[in-house]
């Protein structure tokens, strides 16, 4: 069913990619046989393009500033100040297409060159243990993505993530699976929904005109363990015309989704403690979540140049035992991807 489907889409766009002027001769498919079908006036036709042998290295940044508000006038354990920790992850990523096909499947080689995970120390002063995700570095997963920028095969990378995923469990412990905080997720935010603004297009061969918007759906990395998705907006705002080419700036906005969607990687299975701050409460309760972002595209070249993602969260947890009120948490994240040189 996969492979008629996949034909199907490389049929409609030799057709609606035959009716568009394009100074690259990888865009200017010949002997196709087929009557040029022309976008409407004013649409521009988005597609994810790649060159064989010629790689894309990207600089990814996940931040997040934890605000901890114990109440200390009503709480037992609070000490009359609001906690505050901030976790980061900054990670280069080279893509290697080793398969091009403009109009069917496009085989990229990933290679995480290289990756780091810093946290605030801990409250009494310890350092924190090195996170799993660093454990990345050198790592290669293969995948594949269709024209429209739609990731069709995610096996080697959800591989990938359930072994960084065993990596994240204190060794030698007798007190059964403790796992330490990491930054698995953000990993997870930044590989699984690449060209998400591109390939969520409802009807991507018709093109898409400034003003339009569409939907989708993207992940929230925290760090807590739990699985929440914001409804994303995203809106074509104009085209930018630059030297190095045409930009689609596309806009996106943000809010807190029903329910995460049952396919998206999971990295652990059974049965665990969480060491930490959020291993100690229980019942996290998400109040809001909102945001924006920006995004540009390279028209003619095909590929994102770089994005920025920011929102916040309001929730709260509740504390086990009589200790006092549910403490309040807010955190503040932000996402950005930028084609390196």
């Amino acid at each position: 069913m996969k492979t008629k489907l996949n034909f199907f889409i490389a049929a409609v766009l030799l057709v609606a990619l035959a009716g568009c002027e394009s100074t690259d001769k990888q865009k200017e498919p010949t002997g196709i046989g087929i009557k040029p079908k022309p976008l409407k006036e004013g649409a521009e036709l988005l597609t994810v393009d790649f060159r064989e042998g010629r790689s894309l290295r990207y600089e990814f940044i996940s931040k997040r500033d934890v605000i901890l508000d114990w109440e200390p006038e009503k709480s037992r354990i609070g000490k009359g100040t609001i906690d505050k920790t901030t976790e980061t992850m900054e990670m280069v990523v080279n893509y290697m297409p080793t398969e091009v096909n403009p109009y069917g499947l496009t085989t990229i080689k990933a290679t995480i060159e290289s990756i780091k995970a810093t946290r605030s120390r801990r409250a009494d002063g310890r350092a924190t243990p090195r996170d799993a995700v660093e454990h990345l570095r050198g790592k290669t997963f293969i995948f594949t993505v269709n024209a429209l920028g739609k990731i069709e095969d995610y096996s080697q990378l959800d591989e990938l993530i359930k072994q960084i995923g065993e990596k994240a469990f204190r060794k030698g412990s007798r007190m059964g699976r403790i796992k330490e905080p990491d930054m698995i997720a953000d990993f997870i935010a930044s590989q699984w929904f690449l060209w998400d603004s591109i390939s969520s297009i409802e009807k991507p061969t018709e093109g898409i005109s400034v003003g339009q918007s569409w939907n989708s759906q993207l992940s929230v990395p925290t760090p807590m363990v739990m699985r929440k998705a914001r409804d994303v907006t995203y809106k074509f705002d104009k085209i930018w015309d630059h030297i190095k080419g045409r930009y689609a700036v596309i806009s996106s906005t943000y809010s807190l989704a029903d329910s995460a969607p049952a396919g998206w990687p999971v990295p652990y299975t059974g049965r665990f403690l969480m060491s930490g701050t959020f291993g100690f409460f229980r019942g996290y309760k998400v109040h809001s979540l909102a945001g924006r972002g920006d995004e540009l595209f390279n028209i003619d070249k095909g590929q994102i140049e770089r994005y920025g993602q920011k929102y916040e969260i309001r929730m709260e947890a509740v504390l086990p035992g009589p200790l006092g009120p549910n403490p309040k948490i807010n955190i503040k994240q932000s996402l950005t991807m930028q084609l390196l040189k």
